[in-house]
């Protein structure tokens, strides 16, 4: 078995404009149509009522923590079903009301069998039928606004941070548009979220940011020496 969390091979799954879904609502659904969030993808079979709906279940309770660490539109969820003879858009819908999931930017999906295998084999997501219906691995995939596989999590029962953490770092790497205020203390706040693992949930913690003050304060002195030899120079 693999570490439970990995880095991924770097491959772009969203780029294809032709891996088409339909989601739980009937409605067609791309995954270019996901860009500019990270996504959380998932792969189950709805007819998998131990593995799969556990993993479901705790993919639930620790996307909660996420959103209250990160922000709740920070980043998409998708749930594909990848028996594609039975995994329906009915079918789809029914798996996720079942687990009480009432998330707006999480979708629950369904595809043709070339679709999932294309989409399986970009993911590195292994599936084999068996006589209990399939062996598979257990597995979130994490992609990046691009729609790159950034990070493996492995496992039915992953910790929080193994999720959340990766999460972080894109979120904290992406580019920023436009300067503002609140941008900037949006920002601080990510910085400073450390997961408790006695409360099980993130807290601010601006001590942090305390700590980061000296470097940030080197890191300008040297950038200002380096534009003043600049001028200098010329």
């Amino acid at each position: 078995m693999p570490q439970r969390c990995a880095q991924a091979r770097r491959l772009s799954v969203a780029g294809r404009a032709t891996t088409r879904f339909i989601d739980q609502g009937g409605k067609p659904l791309r995954l270019a149509d996901l860009r500019g969030r990270p996504v959380v993808l998932s792969l189950v079979f709805t007819n998998c009522f131990a593995v799969c709906s556990g993993q479901t279940l705790h993919l639930r309770e620790v996307t909660r923590i996420a959103r209250d660490a990160l922000g709740a539109r920070s980043f998409t969820v998708l749930t594909v079903g990848f028996d594609s003879a039975h995994d329906s858009p009915e079918r789809m819908l029914a798996y996720g009301r079942d687990r009480g999931i009432d998330d707006p930017d999480w979708h629950f999906a369904s595809a043709d069998a070339a679709t999932v295998r294309r989409l399986t084999d970009e993911v590195g997501f292994t599936w084999l039928p068996s006589a209990r219906g399939f062996d598979h691995i257990t597995q979130v995939t994490i992609l990046d606004a691009n729609g790159t596989v950034a990070q493996q999590v492995y496992g039915a029962a992953f910790s929080p941070p193994e999720l959340v953490e990766p999460l972080k770092e894109l979120l904290l790497g992406r580019r920023v548009e436009r300067a503002s205020l609140q941008g900037l203390i949006e920002r601080v706040k990510l910085y400073c979220s450390v997961y408790d693992p006695t409360s099980g949930r993130y807290r601010i913690d601006y001590s942090m940011l305390a700590a980061a003050i000296p470097a940030l304060m080197v890191l300008g002195m040297v950038a200002v020496a380096i534009i003043l030899a600049g001028r200098r120079k010329h």
